[in-house]
């Protein structure tokens, strides 16, 4: 219902620091309501998701803390570059969102900003944090498959 499809989408920025902080549950797809200047910002690559997240209110989701660049040649349109933008999803995708998220140590992550036929298009992720051990342990988990595949290489040759 919700999952990513990445077909004909070109991505813009992703959320590294994400994927080391929390496990990500589920992945979904919202549009995002911007003005003129802040798409413009956008095709240049000046956007940051590094401390950003989803809140709800009044039945609509928003996210908070992504940083889009203020466009070099707009004037009187450019916008605050990090105020809270309206995030486009349908009321049943929101309220099941709602639902998980009200769980305990569940929160909405902005994973990647992509454009996908035009339009400016964010992926989220439902997200569950990881403690310090697990963060540890995804790290000697990627330390060991790189010996693997550096071990491999080396007896090909």
């Amino acid at each position: 219902m919700g999952a990513v499809s990445k077909q004909g989408t070109k991505q813009v920025t992703a959320n590294k620091k994400a994927w080391h902080d929390y496990f990500v549950e589920q992945k979904y797809e919202a549009g995002i309501e911007l003005f003129g200047t802040e798409v413009k910002s956008i095709r240049q690559g000046q956007i940051n998701l590094k401390d950003s997240y989803c809140t709800f209110k009044d039945g609509e989701l928003f996210v908070r803390g992504m940083h889009i660049s203020p466009y070099e040649k707009g004037n009187i349109f450019n916008k605050d570059p990090l105020r809270v933008r309206r995030l486009l999803m349908h009321k049943k995708e929101i309220a099941n969102l709602f639902g998980k998220t009200k769980q305990d140590g569940y929160s909405l992550i902005p994973l990647s900003v992509y454009f996908k036929n035009s339009r400016v298009k964010i992926e989220l992720g439902l997200c569950k944090g990881k403690k310090l051990h697990d963060k540890r342990d995804s790290i000697a988990a990627r330390d060991a498959k790189r010996e693997m595949d550096r071990a491999m290489k080396e007896r090909n040759r």
